[in-house]
């Protein structure tokens, strides 16, 4: 299915516009279509998550812990096999004698892909986490 493509004109500030091109060089893209075009699916998809964080969609969730917490390594894993319906993946790095760096990849509800990373992050010895969402559903 072939999409239309609706053209429409903006008008910017010169030291706006400068900076904008600047952006557009720094990231790589080939025109200022492809940047605004990336600009407004990232807002769009935020607004959506605001707004209705139900639906389908991706998760990675990224945490420290300290790998001497008793029992810790073991009840985060578990908690992985608890829903293992939404884990896709898992990569865990040894950042020093201490600390361990894990990133998962989860997929399914959001609420569910909420919940889990909210659940792993508070548990004791966890000591950051951060989730990114990416929306599936809507496009």
């Amino acid at each position: 299915m072939e999409k239309t493509i609706e053209r429409f004109t903006i008008s910017l500030e010169e030291e706006l516009a400068r900076q904008f091109d600047d952006l557009i060089h720094l990231r790589g893209y080939k025109n200022r279509s492809e940047a605004v075009r990336d600009l407004l699916r990232k807002e769009l998809a935020t607004v959506k998550l605001e707004q209705d964080g139900s639906g389908e969609g991706v998760g990675a969730l990224s945490y420290v812990y300290d790998h001497h917490q008793r029992e810790l390594s073991r009840r985060l894993t578990r908690m992985q096999h608890d829903e293992h319906d939404l884990t896709q993946a898992t990569l865990h790095i040894h950042l020093d004698h201490d600390r361990c760096l894990e990133t998962v990849v989860l997929r399914g509800a959001m609420d569910r892909i909420r919940s889990q990373a909210q659940s792993i992050t508070a548990e004791s010895g966890v000591q950051y986490g951060h989730l990114h969402l990416i929306p599936l559903d809507g496009e």
